[in-house]
């Protein structure tokens, strides 16, 4: 992969557009592709993009609504729409992609009613082919403090090292930093799980307690994410490193989350029909929650913060009753098996 790539970016949320901003910082021509024709005019026209207030774009970042034009001719594709509709937009592409095109997901969820991950819906849709050379990106990543050029530490997992080095070397700038990983499956496992406890650490927020509460949640939580990755195959060391430790320590802490603000809403009594409503950005982990219940079921993986997430998101639970009910379960020793 050469210096300088042609680069398609799908999905021009604030996430893939931080991303496309740093492959255009890094001196690659970046196609921004939008499904709301309205979001690529007015970045082609102003330059700015309401996904992502405040961050001017520079002239030379081309966005379209035209797939097609966006990914022919692509060295490197990236995905990055939501997760519920990642499969019909790579179908739509996966036809006019280039064969030698190395394609990354920066998509965080998995899939409902077939329970897949990323990688696995992009195999199903792209041919094992082009899945050699397929990666993945997570990692503590804020978009607005990435297109604010914050120094950020990523990982790229794929199951050929060449690939991922690639992938690196196409991404990495003064402040963004990759770090490359072959455990596929952990670090896409990270990039979902870590939504759902989010939603969990915003609701205690909510209800108004303090960080003690905070730090079981999410050590806890991290337990459950790592009970379910091994499960599906994943390394439990991944679970510590950025993809997951790293990205759940952001999601459940900082005010830019978005499931950790939509969990404090609820926390504070709204209703998550109206908390949706009232977003324009997408909170993966409230569909991903009933994905991760019903795998961690499959399996027979413990995951009580999930089912309770699970309760409140689905069947109107309230937070209070939610966060007793974990309090008051059977004492247990603590273990990381």
């Amino acid at each position: 992969m050469s210096d300088s790539l042609q680069a398609a970016v799908l999905g021009a949320g604030a996430w893939g557009t931080a991303l496309a901003l740093v492959l255009v910082e890094r001196g690659h021509d970046v196609r921004l592709w939008s499904y709301e024709s309205e979001v690529a005019d007015t970045v082609q026209r102003t330059h700015r993009n309401p996904y992502l207030d405040g961050i001017t774009m520079p002239d030379r970042l081309h966005a379209t609504s035209d797939l097609i034009s966006a990914v022919e001719g692509a060295q490197l594709v990236v995905s990055v729409s939501p997760s519920q509709v990642v499969r019909s937009v790579m179908r739509e592409a996966a036809p006019h992609l280039e064969r030698d095109a190395v394609v990354v997901s920066a998509s965080k969820g998995i899939e409902l009613g077939s329970l897949r991950r990323m990688d696995e819906v992009l195999s199903e849709e792209l041919g094992a082919q082009m899945m050699e050379q397929f990666c993945v990106l997570s990692g503590p990543s804020f978009a607005h403090e990435v297109a604010q050029q914050a120094p950020t530490a990523v990982v790229v997992a794929g199951r050929s090292q060449e690939a991922a080095e690639r992938v690196q070397s196409a991404f990495q700038t003064p402040w963004f930093r990759p770090y490359t990983n072959n455990d596929v499956i952990g670090v896409e496992l990270g990039g979902a799980l870590k939504n759902v406890i989010a939603l969990a650490a915003g609701m205690t927020a909510g209800l108004g307690y303090p960080h003690n509460t905070t730090a079981a949640l999410m050590t806890r939580g991290l337990a459950e994410m790592m009970r379910l990755g091994v499960a599906l195959g994943a390394r439990p060391a991944t679970f510590y490193g950025l993809a997951g430790m790293g990205d759940l320590v952001l999601t459940c802490t900082g005010s830019l989350s978005r499931n950790r603000t939509v969990g404090y809403r609820l926390g504070q009594g709204e209703s998550l029909e109206e908390i949706l409503t009232d977003m324009k950005a997408v909170a993966e982990g409230v569909k991903t929650a009933s994905a991760v219940r019903e795998l961690a079921r499959r399996h027979g993986v413990e995951m009580p913060i999930a089912e309770q997430v699970c309760a409140i998101v689905e069947e109107g639970r309230s937070p209070a009753e939610a966060l007793q009910a974990l309090m008051m379960r059977d004492p247990k020793p603590e273990t990381w098996s």
